[in-house]
C-alpha cells in the first residue's frame, strides 16, 4: 500500500508525524513482523463523539492502521462483487443519498405512482458494532478465503478488540476494516432477505434497513422471520424501540431525512445539529445535505449562519 495514499488528510496529525520521522525503519519492521508472523495488533485510543447520539470511537496506532488499509485494499474488490445492489454503507459509489433515492424509487414502484398505500417495515439492530460475534465473522470469512496467511492476519485484527466484559464480541467504531467486516457480516442477512424472504423492495445502510410493500400482513410476518434469522445466524437482535411498520404517508424517518410520498424533509434533530455546526468552511457540505430534500429555506438559513460566524 502507498504511504502517500494513507497520508491523505492526516499529514498534520501528531501520531502520523512521529511515525514519519523513522518511516523506513517502521515500514521495514512492520513488513518483517507480518512476514514472520510475529505481528501483534496494539491497543486503541478511546474517545467519544456525538453523531448525533454519543458513540465510542476506538483509534488504532498508525502502524496498525497501515495494516488495516492494506487488508481493505486487498479484500474490498473481492467482496464488493458479492454484495447486493441495495447495500449502501461505506461502499464505492453508494452512501446515504443514494440509499434515500433508492427508497423513493421503490416507493414509486410499490405505490404505482401514488395510487396505492405503501407500508414500510423499518428496522434497526441493537448495539450493532458492539454485538458482532467474532466466531460467526471468522466462519463467514473462512468460507470465502482459503489463504491461511490472510486469515491469520484478519483474526489478529478482529481479536484485537472486544466489547467491555465480553471477549470474542464487538468491532471498534473507527477501524477501516470494521466498515468492510460489518458489510461482510450483514451480507449473509442481505442474501437471506432477497433469496429466502423474496423481499423485492429492500434497502440497507449499516444496521438501518427498510422493506416496502403494499401488504402490511406480509411485513408483520417477515419481521418475525428477520428477528429469528438475526438471532440464530448472526447473534444479533432487533432494536424493538426502533422497529416499526408504518405508512409512507405518515412520513418515514430514514438516514437523517423524513420521507413522504411527494417530498423529503430533513429530520428535525439533523436540522438542529446542522444549525449549530455550519460555518463557512463546511457550508458546501450542508448545502449538499439539503439539496436532496425540500430545503430551500434551510439552505438560506445555513448561508446566513455561516456568514454571521465568519
Amino acid at each position: 500500500m502507498s504511504w502517500r495514499e494513507f497520508l491523505l488528510g492526516k499529514r498534520r496529525r501528531k501520531d502520523v508525524a512521529e511515525f514519519s520521522l523513522h518511516l523506513m525503519d517502521n515500514i521495514l519492521g512492520l513488513h518483517n513482523d507480518l512476514e514472520n508472523k510475529t505481528y501483534r495488533h496494539g491497543g486503541y485510543h478511546a474517545f467519544k463523539i456525538n453523531d448525533p447520539k454519543p458513540r465510542d470511537i476506538h483509534k488504532a496506532s498508525v502502524r496498525d492502521r497501515l495494516v488495516h488499509h492494506a487488508i481493505y485494499r486487498i479484500l474490498y474488490p473481492y467482496f464488493d462483487k458479492r454484495f447486493i445492489h441495495d447495500s449502501y454503507s461505506c461502499l464505492d459509489g453508494k452512501g446515504t443519498h443514494r440509499a434515500v433515492n433508492r427508497f423513493k424509487y421503490f416507493a414509486g414502484k410499490v405505490s404505482r405512482n401514488n395510487t396505492r398505500t405503501v407500508w414500510v417495515l423499518k428496522c434497526d439492530i441493537k448495539k450493532f458494532f458492539a454485538n458482532i460475534d467474532h466466531g460467526v465473522l471468522q466462519d463467514i470469512l473462512m468460507r470465502h478465503i482459503q489463504d491461511e496467511d490472510v486469515l491469520w492476519l484478519l483474526y489478529k485484527v478482529i481479536d484485537s478488540f472486544h466489547t467491555q466484559c465480553r471477549r470474542g464480541v464487538g468491532l471498534p467504531l473507527g477501524n477501516l476494516t470494521s466498515q468492510l467486516l460489518v458489510n461482510i457480516y450483514m451480507n449473509e442477512f442481505d442474501h437471506f432477505v432477497k433469496r429466502e424472504l423474496k423481499a423485492k423492495y429492500y434497502t440497507r445502510y449499516a444496521d438501518d434497513f427498510v422493506i416496502l410493500s403494499e401488504d402490511k400482513d406480509y411485513l408483520e410476518e417477515i419481521c418475525l422471520a428477520i428477528g429469528k434469522f438475526l438471532a440464530a445466524n448472526l447473534k444479533l437482535e432487533l432494536n424493538l424501540d426502533k422497529t416499526s411498520i408504518q405508512t409512507l404517508a405518515s412520513g418515514v424517518d430514514f438516514l437523517g431525512y423524513v420521507i413522504f410520498p411527494q417530498h423529503v424533509v430533513l429530520r428535525t434533530t439533523t436540522k438542529r445539529r446542522a444549525f449549530k455546526r455550519v460555518n463557512k468552511n463546511n457550508l458546501p457540505s450542508y448545502l449538499g445535505l439539503v439539496s436532496h430534500c425540500k430545503g430551500y429555506k434551510i439552505a438560506e438559513r445555513f448561508k446566513e449562519i455561516a456568514e454571521y460566524k465568519d
